[in-house]
């Protein structure tokens, strides 16, 4: 695809997204916390279907992205070919995150790249907190997709949790949660583990951490 039918493309993309744009929805989108500035108020499920009319294309998700709104963006992420991302790009991408929306579906692509783990431990360590959510993010996706791996790859990320416990911010503390609840998800072994985890981090001085073990422990003893 070359450079002018990308712009092209993008162009008409836009456009479609401008026609559809919802203030009802983009107001909706603002009280869950997701920055509308650039934004047009389209459901994921209409993206979606827009999206299956690009797969793959790793150049127009790259033209996408750059645009910098919100609907583009995700599109970006549907359409974009998880063996052609690159680190240069993951790590480009996670400096623009600034919706946890963006953040989640984003590593849903970047958790099947050669890059997702060690990205994960880079990005546990930030300071930004879409780019530590962006690390925990992708290690529940990785215990959702990751179907055949083993329970020590999983288990090599508990530590992470345990470490990271106590950010208060909500975004991060709600993506350390989710990851050890969809790792302990994955089989009785794991689960065990999960639990382990919890209790250890309930005992940290910290209001993050025991809710991130309170509710992951109500969750994984039913």
């Amino acid at each position: 695809m070359n450079n002018e039918r990308i712009h092209e493309s993008v162009k008409q993309i836009i456009t479609e997204l401008k026609k559809q744009k919802d203030e009802k929805n983009i107001a909706g989108m603002a009280r869950f916390g997701i920055v509308t500035s650039k934004a047009f108020g389209i459901k994921l499920p209409v993206l979606r279907g827009m999206a299956k009319h690009y797969k793959k294309n790793h150049e127009l998700a790259l033209a996408l992205w750059e645009t910098g709104y919100h609907e583009c963006r995700l599109l970006a992420v549907f359409i974009d070919d998880p063996e052609q991302v690159t680190e240069k790009q993951m790590d480009s991408w996670v400096k623009d995150f600034n919706s946890w929306d963006i953040c989640d579906q984003a590593t849903a692509l970047f958790d099947k790249t050669l890059f997702a783990v060690q990205k994960t431990f880079e990005w546990s360590k930030g300071e930004a907190e879409f780019e530590k959510r962006a690390a925990f993010a992708m290690i529940a996706w990785m215990a959702v997709h990751m179907k055949k791996e083993t329970d020590e790859f999983f288990l090599q990320f508990l530590p992470l949790i345990v470490r990271e416990s106590c950010d208060e911010r909500n975004f991060v503390k709600k993506a350390v949660n989710w990851s050890l609840r969809q790792i302990g998800k994955r089989n009785s072994t794991l689960k065990k583990a999960a639990l382990k985890t919890a209790q250890k981090i309930k005992e940290k001085d910290c209001k993050a951490a025991k809710w991130i073990a309170n509710d992951a422990i109500r969750e994984l003893s039913r």
